[in-house]
């Protein structure tokens, strides 16, 4: 057998990465490679434009130096070259490379293992060794020549400038009020504080730019050389030079930033550049290659009207992981034929900076380079033809017009397809609600590189036209990728409580105007498969994605986590069960800002990947779901998880047993779980979403199936069913003290003799028995009198906790002495069999009962779980029709023992003794199942506990042990 001795298989690793990555130089067993060190030679050394050098240090296994090696080229330089090493890959060839004949071909097919040691940051993975092909190798190598620290500094240095320029331009505007509405109308806005904010960052990113690509072109000189003593001022040298770059190119990134700068009063203008210009210098020295991006990023922490768009910022890593799971399920596409990607079209119909927009195109150009292909020869089709973006803010559009022409800023591109879509009151009277147009036809009247500079894209020059009709056909997209705003037309209580209609409340509309954009909205969304209007805009964002796609296209979304189990999103979930296949649903079992893949939101989200149908074929029955310990920190990881994700391994299933289900790992460490599970058809809630322990999931499932599932594999039958085949839900709230004639009462504070008592709200202090208190009295409205009686006949002693914050609250059922109205968050359940009453109070606060509602719930918050009144008919419950009379009669006795026992916050289930002691009751006397199966039921209160979105980040208290 062939002993292939390691520098020829460095030379033939080199050889195969050269061709994968040829606007890189690629060199292996190169001597006199490293400043002062002539003695030491990289076994692959990979140097790319822009970038940091990456050293490849490899050994055959078992490969006990090749770490130490690899670390120790950290820090130096290379010879004739002024950057040193920040990141070094160490590598084991396998065996089977040693033992080869065919060195080149034994390469190309081998899967190596690998990791990664930084100058600056821990070792990637932490434990353990990534494993992966030639192709993921040069991936890698790409990922971490742009080190994630870098960026992020970068980014802090260039918000830092702009909010150190903002207050100039809002002095300006006190004075000069004229010139402030003159740089408004310039960006197409109102003049408030957050425009001139846009327009800092718009003259920064312009700056950051010029100074990229200063001395690229003869004419153009650095930031430094503009103005001097024998010169004109630095505001009047820019503007000459910003002309002159016009002159060759760059009209996304220079025209409307030349035309606000020219704006200025001298003086406002040279304490602006103080700033900003040295800014944009500090940003350029920072050497990272994808400053293009950061304006962007900054950008949306700038948007104040976000409140009410909901246009979160998709965080670059998380972006690169939905941007990678999506094109890697593009069909039959030649990734090395830039003419067959030119036919590809992908939209983002609310692209914001666009972030996903430049992580698809990332990852396009990344399989088209490593398939032997030219990036740079790729940028005008992908500007011109495949990539569509529309947005409602013409700053956005240009934001995205400069970060996408950025990625070559040389490369010369006619027209893009990046719109500003038609928003709110237009000259005509009539509305308009931006992209959501495109619901009820593909050609809309769209401001689109008009004289306005702000919605210049195109980069060879603008037309003059006010408005173009331009198509955006159904069925025509190969990739819709989108994160729509979550906004939500109603507005029954909250932050926007004083908003008419929160969903078209930016941009200082009118109540007028957003009542006529609310209705035109309804209008639009009659009919439209997966959409309903509760559930807020996402949802219509979601239904115009479907709407776009052609068959066999790619859906890829970042949702609010309620699109998982939010009843107004069964329509929603109802259309992928019926229209696509693949379906991926990521999520993230963390807690706070760490459960969220977009930027500044508090709130649970979840990543949905899936393929629609071709005709003819059909759905598929399966669904995989992935929930993450952590979001990706940075693109190595991000990558790694979405190779594992996509990988064929099979994968444990939800039905399968209390058994777990199949780790996600990157290297040693588990980074997150996942499951596949059956797909409803009738859209019943995803429940295997934000979990950390499946085998809760499995535990959870099967009692819908009237199976109960416990730790080490019991298995035993119980019988449930959904709540309303067994009794009938109350009213929301709206229906009981709404506007008229919606209600029937007012309601004011508590009385003893109240001849219509409430529970309506929480109140934690108070809730922590069985029996509950009426905290509210409810009066009977002028001319209301027969609907109060009617609505009063709902009235009853169970109510239903749709609020639970598990993390405070110890209740899912509460119980009234008396018949009373639920209110906002304890609507009534009733029975036909009173005595049902105190076994859903037992049931529904015992362990079994707690999982169940958690696992029907929407998980979005922290530790707060919600059920609306018509999801709760399918809460799955004990089948109290299956009891005996003396079961019924003992249910009752226990109940009497209970109502004066407290009980803690559930996320201290497992460890609190009267929850311990109820489970018993329920388990052992009331179900009559042994010993054996409460200690299981108490084990699932331990693992049930331990998930994130029911202790919500809360500490538990030092002496919380499992009681048994």
């Amino acid at each position: 057998m062939p002993n292939q001795i390691e520098p020829n298989a460095n030379n033939a690793l080199g050889k195969l990465l050269r061709g994968m990555m040829p606007g890189s130089a690629v060199h292996s067993e190169t001597t006199q490679t490293f400043e002062g060190f002539p003695g030491k030679h990289p076994d692959a050394l990979v140097l790319s434009p822009g970038r940091a050098p990456v050293v490849v240090e490899a050994e055959y296994e078992p490969a006990a130096e090749v770490e130490k090696d690899a670390k120790a080229r950290l820090g130096l330089s290379i010879t004739d070259d002024a950057r040193i090493i920040e990141a070094a890959i160490a590598l084991r060839y396998p065996k089977a490379v040693e033992d080869a004949y065919d060195l080149d071909q034994a390469v190309k097919t081998a899967e190596f293992s690998y990791c990664v040691h930084y100058a600056d940051a821990p070792r990637f993975p932490q434990s353990g060794w990534l494993a992966g092909s030639a192709a993921d190798l040069a991936d890698l190598i790409r990922l971490v020549s742009a080190p994630q620290k870098e960026v992020d500094r970068a980014t802090a240095t260039l918000e830092s400038g702009i909010n150190r320029a903002a207050p100039i331009l809002d002095r300006m505007a006190e004075l000069r009020p004229y010139t402030a509405a003159a740089l408004a109308g310039l960006l197409g806005m109102a003049d408030v504080p957050q425009t001139r904010r846009m327009a800092c960052a718009i003259i920064a990113n312009a700056l950051v730019f010029h100074e990229r690509i200063a001395g690229m072109h003869p004419e153009v000189k650095f930031l430094r050389q503009l103005a001097g003593p024998a010169s004109p001022t630095l505001q009047d040298a820019i503007l000459a030079a910003w002309q002159g770059i016009l002159d060759i190119n760059y009209y996304p990134i220079f025209a409307i930033a030349k035309d606000l700068l020219m704006q200025l009063p001298s003086a406002d203008a040279a304490a602006l550049l103080d700033v900003l210009r040295p800014t944009a210098q500090a940003v350029d020295a920072a050497g990272v290659d994808n400053a293009h991006d950061l304006t962007g990023r900054v950008f949306q922490r700038l948007i104040a009207d976000r409140k009410y768009l909901a246009t979160f910022y998709t965080l670059p890593a998380a972006a690169a992981l939905l941007a990678r799971l999506a094109v890697a399920k593009l069909d039959n596409v030649d990734w090395a034929d830039a003419a067959a990607i030119g036919q590809l079209r992908i939209g983002d119909f609310a692209c914001g900076t666009g972030a996903l927009l430049s992580a698809v195109y990332d990852q396009i150009a990344a399989r088209h380079e490593r398939a032997g292909g030219q990036p740079a020869q790729l940028h005008p089709v992908m500007m011109e033809e495949v990539l569509y973006g529309c947005d409602v803010m013409p700053a956005a559009i240009h934001i995205t017009g400069s970060t996408l022409s950025g990625i070559q800023p040389n490369v010369r591109f006619d027209q893009s397809r990046l719109y500003t879509m038609p928003y709110g009151r237009q000259a005509d009277d009539s509305v308009k609600i931006g992209s959501l147009e495109l619901l009820q036809t593909s050609a809309v009247q769209t401001l689109f590189n008009t004289s306005d500079p702000a919605l210049r894209t195109g980069s060879a020059g603008e037309e003059t036209a006010a408005q173009v009709s331009v198509d955006i056909p159904d069925a025509g997209f190969d990739l819709v990728i989108m994160n729509p705003p979550f906004t939500r037309a109603t507005n029954h209580e909250g932050a926007h409580a004083n908003v008419v209609n929160p969903a078209f409340a930016a941009f200082e509309s009118s109540k007028a105007d957003m009542d006529a954009m609310g209705q035109r909205m309804t209008a639009l969304g009659k009919g439209v498969s997966g959409y309903h209007g509760n559930a807020g805009m996402a949802s219509a964002f979601a239904a115009l994605a479907d709407k776009k796609l052609k068959p066999g296209g790619i859906l890829a979304l970042v949702l609010p986590l309620s699109a998982a189990a939010g009843s107004s999103w069964q329509g929603f979930r109802q259309m992928l069960a019926a229209g696509y296949d693949s379906l991926t649903v990521l999520s993230i079992a963390a807690n706070g800002k760490d459960m969220a893949f977009s930027a500044d939101t508090g709130m649970a989200e979840c990543l949905v990947v899936a393929r629609k149908l071709r005709h003819g074929e059909t759905s598929a029955e399966q669904a995989r779901y992935i929930s993450l310990r952590r979001r990706p920190p940075g693109f190595a990881a991000a990558a790694v998880v979405a190779n594992s994700i996509l990988s064929p391994a099979e994968i444990r299933d939800v039905a399968g047993g209390p058994y777990g289900g199949t780790p996600l790992t990157t290297g040693d460490e588990s980074v997150g779980e996942m499951l596949t599970a059956p797909i409803q058809s009738d859209g019943r809630t995803w429940g295997s979403v934000r979990i950390s322990d499946p085998a809760v999931a499995q535990a959870a499932h099967a009692l819908t199936l009237s199976e109960l599932w416990l730790p080490r594999g019991q298995k035993l039958k119980l019988p449930v069913l959904p709540l309303g085949q067994i009794g009938s839900l109350g009213l929301v709230s709206r229906d009981i003290d709404g506007p008229q004639p919606r209600g029937a009462f007012d309601r004011a504070a508590f009385s003893p003799t109240a001849t219509y008592p409430a529970l309506w709200n929480h109140n934690a202090d108070k809730e922590n028995k069985i029996v509950c208190q009426p905290d509210s009295s409810l009066r009977v409205r002028l001319g209301m009198e027969q609907k109060a009686e009617t609505t009063w006949q709902v009235a009853s002693r169970a109510h239903l906790n749709t609020e639970f914050t598990f993390g405070s609250q110890p209740l899912a059922v509460a119980f009234t002495e008396n018949d009373s109205m639920g209110g906002r968050v304890w609507p009534n359940v009733k029975f036909s069999d009173t005595r049902f009453d105190y076994a859903l109070s037992l049931w529904g606060n015992s362990t079994l009962g707690l999982v169940s509602y958690w696992w029907h719930s929407t998980r979005q918050q922290s530790s707060k779980a919600t059920v609306s009144v018509r999801t709760a008919e399918s809460l799955p419950v004990l089948d109290f029709r299956a009891l005996t009379d003396d079961q019924l009669t003992l249910a009752q006795e226990i109940f009497d023992e209970f109502r004066d026992k407290k009980l803690k916050a559930a996320y201290l289930a497992d460890a609190e003794p009267n929850r311990a002691l109820l489970d018993r009751r329920v388990i052992c006397d009331l179900l009559g199942f042994d010993a054996v199966v409460y200690q299981g039921v108490r084990r699932l209160a331990e693992k049930w506990c331990a998930e994130p979105s029911v202790h919500g980040g809360k500490a538990r208290p030092k002496d919380a042990r499992l009681v048994v």
